[in-house]
């Protein structure tokens, strides 16, 4: 009996996104992390505070708070841009962040830098941010720097 194959599927073909859509999708990941983070620190501090009885804490403590966010952002994003390739709200704006050379997920190394240079991007006064307006391919200077790409997926057919 002869062995049927299934023809190769054709390639999915996406585009880069644009700026306005980026910037949308980033605005409504903010608004997504408020809720977030306003339950993964709120109970914790609260425990931290009452069980340290402080009503002035040290200045070193506000400094972990700050590490404990960028941690938990990290994960947050680093996880999902590996696995999935999209957030949550990235998914809502059919977004979908690539490798360059090859259009696949991040590897779990160019997920981490990606994260790192985006957090330089926006406390630069949004610097890697504006790079996108003079740069040739629109791309933000984390996404440049860290060999990733924002795509565009095609809409998803209704039945």
């Amino acid at each position: 009996m002869p062995h049927c194959s299934a023809p190769p599927a054709a390639p999915l073909v996406v585009e880069l996104a644009g700026l306005r859509r980026r910037l949308a999708g980033m605005l409504y990941e903010a608004l997504l992390l408020v809720g977030i983070l306003a339950a993964a620190c709120l109970l914790p501090w609260m425990i931290a505070f009452w069980l340290l009885d402080v009503h002035n804490p040290p200045q070193w403590l506000g400094w972990l708070g700050w590490l404990y966010i960028f941690a938990l952002l990290g994960i947050y994003f680093i996880g999902y841009w590996h696995r999935h390739g999209q957030t949550l709200a990235m998914q809502t704006w059919r977004l979908k962040v690539v490798a360059a050379a090859d259009g696949r997920n991040p590897s779990l190394r160019r997920a981490c830098l990606r994260y790192v240079l985006s957090w330089l991007s926006l406390l630069l006064c949004g610097a890697g941010i504006v790079w996108a307006i003079f740069d040739l391919d629109k791309l933000f200077l984390h996404d440049r720097l860290a060999g990733t790409r924002v795509v565009l997926l095609p809409p998803v057919p209704r039945r």
